[in-house]
């Protein structure tokens, strides 16, 4: 793949040869984009009206996006125009976000994930490999999302009705954990590895099931982990 920088771009850090970089879009300092990553890739609706057929009319349709200092992209990445990364974000190979997402200092997205609409990530939280957050979803500071979880916006798809998922600071969220439309899961609150998550999470319970149920809490959870880690 033969690389591509728009005139129109600011780019103060490392850009691969590889690379595409659309429309208005801005790179920070200190910032690593790998090759084969795509930065600034027009919305579905420009795509429609437009119907490109090379990078120059791809620049043209896009409004870029920004990705703040000291980040890091790996290959495979498409971020769509119009999303945000704060400063420290780091990516794994293969993330795909679409416009109007936005990702918080420090926070880290696993290889293969989607940010598939207007998704909000927070500071330092943690999204593992495989996760998929649908359109609204939002996901607190300092937050764990173990891999292959998956977060619903549709309580009767296909619907004209979507409704967000929240989740509170410094949540855990297991591995394989499903999370249906609508439900809040609160701060500190743990969803073992597994549940499938029907109804809304009260702040610093653990959880498991399915559906999921009370089973404990969060300090009883964190005991259980310093055991294990000093075993």
């Amino acid at each position: 793949m033969l690389g591509y920088i728009s005139t129109r771009a600011k780019c103060r850090g490392r850009v691969s040869q590889g690379a595409v970089i659309l429309g208005a879009s801005e790179v920070g300092e200190n910032t690593y984009i790998d090759v084969n990553t795509i930065i600034g890739y027009p919305s579905r609706d420009k795509l429609l009206l437009g119907k490109p057929s090379s990078l120059n009319q791809l620049d043209e349709l896009s409004a870029g996006s920004r990705v703040g200092s000291n980040c890091i992209v790996r290959s495979g990445c498409v971020i769509y125009e119009d999303v945000e990364l704060d400063d420290g974000v780091e990516l794994g190979h293969g993330v795909l976000m679409r416009r109007g997402s936005r990702v918080a200092r420090g926070a880290r997205v696993g290889s293969g994930s989607q940010l598939d609409g207007e998704v909000y990530i927070g500071e330092e939280a943690n999204v593992q490999s495989m996760v998929y957050l649908p359109h609204l979803t939002r996901v607190g500071k300092r937050v764990f999302i173990g891999p292959y979880t998956c977060v619903t916006n549709d309580r009767y798809p296909p619907s004209r009705k979507l409704v967000s998922v929240e989740i509170g600071d410094e949540a855990v969220i297991g591995a394989g954990v499903i999370i249906l439309a609508g439900v809040r899961i609160g701060s500190g609150a743990v969803i073992a590895a597994g549940s499938i998550v029907v109804r809304d999470v009260a702040p610093e319970q653990l959880v498991m099931g399915a559906p999921a149920r009370t089973v404990s809490d969060r300090e009883k959870f964190e005991e259980k982990k310093r055991a294990y880690e000093s075993g």
